[in-house]
Parts: structure tokens; sequence; C-alpha cells
């Protein structure tokens, strides 16, 4: 079993606020993070494909095409983009790092099989800031 990723960035504005609860909660939960005038940050998403390589291309799948789906499918409707305003797969969902890469998660598995025989979606790391990431296993 082999296991390849691409990398990917983009930038993207957010908050975090429960409409639920009170400006003074939100804030005790949240910190600046719950800022009325959103936050932004500089994401980076690395997606890990895994399986045998193709005896034919060495491949578990073309780095150009994973690339590109990454881009066209996910990276296209986020980049430059207030995830809880602009993003329609992220409407009605607290638009947490955690929540933000269990939808591209839904995303590139329906779609990893239209560009790979041999590759399953293995893993997807979501890095929030340098040192703040999350991990997804599907």
């Amino acid at each position: 079993m082999v296991f390849l990723s691409r990398k990917e960035h983009f930038n993207a504005a957010h908050k975090l606020y429960n409409p639920n609860w009170s400006e003074e909660k939100n804030v005790e939960v949240f910190g600046p993070c719950a800022n009325a005038n959103w936050h932004g940050h500089n994401f980076e998403l690395i997606v890990t494909v895994k399986g045998d390589p193709d005896p034919e291309t060495g491949f578990i799948v073309d780095l150009k095409k994973l690339s590109r789906l990454i881009r066209d499918e996910v990276i296209e409707k986020v980049d430059h983009k207030n995830l809880n305003l602009d993003v329609d797969f992220m409407h009605g969902k607290m638009a947490s790092t955690e929540n933000l890469v269990m939808e591209f998660w839904k995303i590139l598995e329906e779609k990893l099989p239209n560009i790979t025989d041999n590759g399953k979606l293995h893993s997807l790391k979501l890095y929030e800031t340098p040192r703040n990431y999350v991990e997804y296993y599907g």
C-alpha cells in the first residue's frame, strides 16, 4: 500500500458564533474567532490517497488530475470567500475547521473515482494556522 499526498492552499474568512448563545458566551467560548467582522486564515489542505500503483503507469493517481480535482471541486469554492456566507456546503453549519474538513471529504470521496481506479481517499489534513490543524479519515 502506497500513500500519495497533494498540498493545496486557499485563503478564507469565517466567524465562529452560535446564534443561540449570548454575545458574552460566544466571546467566552470562541474568543477573537467570534469577531463580528470575521477573521481570516491562510489554509493548507493536504489530500492523501492510498492504493497500489497501476502496473502500466506506476501511479496510484495522476497528480496533475488530483490537483485539478482538488482545485475545481474544493479550492475554487472556498478561496477568498467567507465560509459562513459564500460557501453553499457550509450553510447552516458552524464554520469550524473540523466541519470544513468533513465537507471536503464528502466532495472528494465522491469525485476521486473519476480520476483513479487504484486510489482511495485515505485522509485529509487541514491547517488553519501553522500550529493548528485537523486530520480526517472519513
